[in-house]
């Protein structure tokens, strides 16, 4: 076929496509929403991706975290606060290769005011000194606890980012005195922006106060001697295996549990928790993969069965052409032209419906999600596919009448 053919083939293609508006609105909603649910999973995936980079990153790989109870076995009714501070003592002088262990404890739900302005349910979290090395999270201005802030109970904070912008707006909140539940703090630091959930109960991680640990445990009158957890950091992150076993090992030593009995405490490092979030990631492929390819496979359907009845009914417009001299190449480049464009409009759209949606679920805090010219590239890709496979029988079908009968049966 000559260029000036596959030119008026698509002419024609665009001419039918007009006409036949009614088919072309439901062929390009049932692929729509196949490639809408195709862009969910790319971007979901990447956003995914992203989101479990910057978890390692905040985490630390140098870095384990200690929960008090076996979480992977707990029983109910187990104690969870197992966790002492004779523990983080031993560990800290007995274990080697450890250079820095912090203690977890934090009050839930409390309130921050400055001149009339407040933040509900904020985080209070107790800290040793150095929080910002501990936790592998820079100060976006001011200074961190000392050991003399944490000696004496200093009623200092740092504030997280959610917080010093509700009672400070974009000033800066360094050298004000906050009031904690009724407790007063001079703002010593403010942390810099994390931006995502994971603070405990789908809590963002900014939305935080950060105190002493003596200020806190005295000020609200907590346990002293059990905490929630313990972050462990090693000078020597390429023996994170050897040196977890080592620190599994004391624990248990320190507990006096027997060989057989479970451990009554959970170690997590960052490879264990890319782990999680590689199964969290397959489980969302194959869900929405599965979705994907019914929607896509449903769109290819409604598209062959509406180009079957659309032969039959334009048989007479077929004959004619053939009888003019049209070839049956043509007559197939047309109906392939026609299914093409039909589900590049409805790719198109689902791009858009996918990505809309992708930034509705990401307001609600249920998807993250990351846009990348791939997306684009595969929309567009698989609406072609759909086009080319599903399109072509009816095409042949169209290509494969006769003259004279086609005349007839339109007649």
């Amino acid at each position: 076929m000559t260029p000036r053919t596959l030119a008026r083939a698509l002419g024609m293609a665009l001419d039918a496509v007009l006409a036949f508006r009614l088919r072309t609105l439901f062929v390009s909603l049932a692929v729509a929403f196949g490639i809408a649910a195709l862009t969910l999973i790319v971007t979901a995936v990447d956003g995914a991706n992203r989101m479990a980079y910057q978890i390692v990153d905040m985490f630390g790989p140098d870095a384990a975290l200690i929960f008090g109870g076996n979480i992977k076995k707990r029983a109910v009714g187990e104690r969870t606060l197992t966790l002492t501070a004779e523990d983080a003592r031993r560990i800290r002088r007995s274990l080697p290769g450890v250079y820095l262990v912090t203690p977890m404890r934090a009050k839930f739900d409390v309130t921050a005011r400055y001149e009339g302005r407040t933040a509900a349910g904020l985080a209070a979290v107790g800290a040793l000194e150095d929080y910002t090395k501990a936790w592998n999270w820079p100060l976006a201005e001011g200074r961190d606890f000392t050991p003399e802030d944490v000696e004496r109970a200093a009623k200092v904070c740092l504030l997280g980012d959610k917080p010093a912008r509700a009672l400070f707006g974009d000033e800066s909140p360094v050298g004000r005195t906050i009031f904690l539940n009724n407790v007063p703090l001079l703002v010593v630091g403010k942390l810099a922006y994390r931006g995502f959930s994971g603070g405990g109960g789908g809590r963002e991680v900014d939305d935080r106060v950060i105190l002493p640990l003596p200020t806190l445990t005295n000020r609200f009158n907590l346990d002293r001697k059990f905490f929630v957890g313990l972050r462990v950091k090693f000078s020597d992150a390429t023996r994170m295996e050897s040196q977890v076993a080592a620190l599994k090992a004391m624990l248990r030593e320190l507990h006096h549990l027997p060989p057989e009995a479970d451990d009554d405490f959970t170690v997590l490092t960052a490879d264990e928790v890319l782990a999680f979030l590689a199964m969290l990631k397959g489980g969302l492929m194959v869900f929405l993969g599965v979705t994907a390819v019914a929607a896509l496979a449903v769109g290819g359907f409604v598209l062959a069965n509406l180009f079957a009845l659309s032969v039959t009914e334009r048989s007479s417009e077929i004959g004619l052409k053939r009888a003019l001299g049209a070839r049956s190449s043509a007559v197939l480049a047309q109906f392939l032209f026609e299914a093409v464009i039909l589900t590049l409009a409805g790719g198109i759209l689902g791009l858009f419906l996918g990505l809309s949606l992708g930034q509705l679920l990401t307001r609600l805090e249920i998807l993250t999600i990351q846009f990348s010219w791939k997306v684009f590239i595969m929309a567009l890709g698989g609406s072609l596919v759909v086009g080319l496979v599903f399109g072509l029988k009816p095409a042949r079908q169209a290509a494969s009448l006769d003259p004279v009968e086609a005349l007839r049966g339109g007649g």
